[in-house]
């Protein structure tokens, strides 16, 4: 299949790099600090989310920037062997021009650089928790991604892992391609789904980028 486009926007964690492991290890460790159960814990969906809006769910309105804070800090200071780059993602950036691609990620500014940087990935442009001010699954961040890079959003095409990514990229009027790199596939409602980037190529042309999409 092949799409034509003028940008893509990737989310970051389970798109672009893997992160998991670590971003479980320090919620965990958050939630402890916090006095939240683990029943408490495991009923919030922590993908694809802000962590102000992950405190929120869990902790008194008073408490929730302080524990956005500390999750934030648990996060970086975890991040050094912590990332890891998908398949697929480096082969795919290089073929791109840096402007015509974008990171759209719910992590804040100093999280998402630190990972970004570790994976040896440096995006231009990038949308972070801090730029907006309604989180995945509103279109919000997306939407923002196309302004900055100057394109129409029905021209774009949004690379997610996670439902509240492609609910807000479906939300923006944008083309989304699913990665089933944390959630099965009957849980993604995309245009398009695959198991990563590997089945995604991109080729540059007068018109603007053409992405070929397999298995």
């Amino acid at each position: 299949m092949k799409i034509q486009a003028d940008a893509l926007l990737f989310d970051n964690d389970g798109t672009l790099v893997s992160s998991l492991e670590s971003v479980y290890r320090c919620w965990t460790r958050w939630a402890e600090e916090y006095g939240i159960t683990a029943e408490e814990f495991a009923r919030v969906e922590l993908h694809g989310r802000p962590a102000a809006e992950i405190a929120a769910d869990l902790l008194p309105a008073d408490r929730v920037a302080e524990a956005v804070v500390r999750i934030e800090q648990l996060e970086v200071e975890d991040v050094e062997g912590g990332v890891h780059l998908l398949p697929g993602t480096r082969a795919l950036l290089d073929s791109v021009p840096a402007d015509r691609w974008a990171v759209v990620t719910s992590a804040t500014r100093r999280l998402a650089e630190a990972r970004l940087d570790e994976a040896g990935i440096r995006p231009k442009t990038l949308i972070a928790a801090d730029d907006i001010t309604r989180g995945k699954p509103d279109p919000e961040p997306f939407l923002l991604a196309a302004r900055r890079l100057g394109v129409d959003p029905a021209r774009c095409v949004v690379f997610e892992d996670a439902p509240a990514g492609l609910q807000a990229g479906r939300s923006a009027g944008m083309t989304t391609v699913a990665l089933t790199t944390t959630h099965q596939a009957a849980e993604l409602h995309a245009d398009i789904v695959v198991s990563d980037l590997s089945a995604v190529s991109a080729l540059v042309t007068d018109g603007g980028v053409e992405i070929s999409v397999g298995d």
